[in-house]
């Protein structure tokens, strides 16, 4: 069996859809099952039970034999919550619960980090296991990424095969329910819906003019493609970044959803919010030769058709994957 974490939200479902799309319904989804305004990311799913994240490891144990594999998606991932002590449970806690356990039984262990680990990004965006002990994140939930990352890097146990994937700035379907953390083509849509416009990001940096802050922005189906290809591939273990390697503008972005929509792009710029001013990234790119490295060679989608696909197939029809 499968354990998939974090199932009811967004990557996790996303991960259940491909597996399933692969073949794989022997899952065990874990999360907090109890908010419904998530229900549609695991109805329609094809699995074995549902797990309350807090009954998972007393449930593994009685079940240790049946587990294969466990990809561990679930987090708390809000960028804007500032105390520490929010992300110490499940974001450091938790995923140390869960490579100990992995580890100890000898079972394969995939877990999610972030580009969000990189802060201001003046050390570059590569992949290399030493450049965790001197980076500087942002903010809480990106240090407790990093807090992670270095825990496990000292582990003398470890998982027989384990990665950790440094997620950029992932869009696509079954975010509807992330409020403020959804990605900007979700608001741009939403914006355009109601209003016919969107409003972008001001620059408060000369370097850079409206507009043209620089993410680099991945499709889930492209996360969970990556994802799925290393726990049947098997390379070598480790931290590797999960983006396109290609930063783009917010103002492609957006006039992409426009485009998708079969508008005409009506943009308008607003200031960055105080308080989170000091803490935004202008630029992150993934440095991704690790990944190619080990012999994962298929493109990703460009953000244009990126773009198209989640308006047109998802957002227009209001649909979950």
């Amino acid at each position: 069996m499968i354990i998939v974490t974090g199932a009811a939200g967004f990557i996790g479902s996303c991960m259940v859809a491909k597996l399933n799309e692969m073949g794989r319904e022997d899952l065990i989804l874990v999360d907090d099952f109890s908010k419904e305004i998530k229900r549609r990311n695991w109805e329609g799913k094809r699995y074995v039970d549902k797990i309350h994240r807090n009954d998972f490891f007393q449930w593994a144990e009685q079940n240790v034999k049946n587990i294969d594999l466990i990809i561990h998606l679930g987090a708390r991932t809000d960028t804007t919550e500032f105390d520490y002590s929010v992300f110490e449970e499940l974001n450091v806690s938790y995923t140390q619960r869960m490579w100990i356990f992995a580890a100890r039984h000898g079972i394969p262990l995939v877990y999610a980090s972030s580009a969000a680990t990189y802060g201001s990004g003046e050390l570059g965006y590569r992949d290399e296991e030493n450049l965790a002990y001197k980076l500087q994140p942002l903010n809480p939930y990106g240090k407790s990424k990093n807090e992670i990352d270095k825990w496990v890097l000292k582990q003398a146990a470890a998982p027989p095969c384990w990665y950790a994937f440094k997620f950029f700035n992932v869009y696509g379907p079954n975010e509807y329910h992330k409020g403020r953390m959804a990605s900007v083509i979700l608001h741009s849509f939403h914006q355009i819906k109601e209003s016919g416009q969107v409003k972008l990001f001001r620059s408060h940096r000369p370097d850079y003019a409206d507009g043209e802050q620089l993410r680099d922005f991945v499709y889930v189906k492209d996360v969970v493609r990556v994802i799925y290809w290393y726990v049947t591939h098997l390379p070598k273990s480790g931290i590797y970044n999960l983006g396109t390697g290609l930063a783009r503008p917010f103002l492609t972005l957006a006039t992409s959803t426009f485009k998708a929509m079969g508008l005409e792009p009506n943009i308008e710029f607003v200031d960055i919010p105080e308080d989170i001013r000091d803490k935004y990234q202008y630029f992150t790119q993934a440095e991704m030769k690790k990944m190619r490295g080990v012999g994962y060679k298929k493109p990703f989608y460009s953000l244009e058709d990126g773009v198209k696909s989640y308006v047109t197939r998802y957002l227009l029809k209001d649909s979950v994957y």
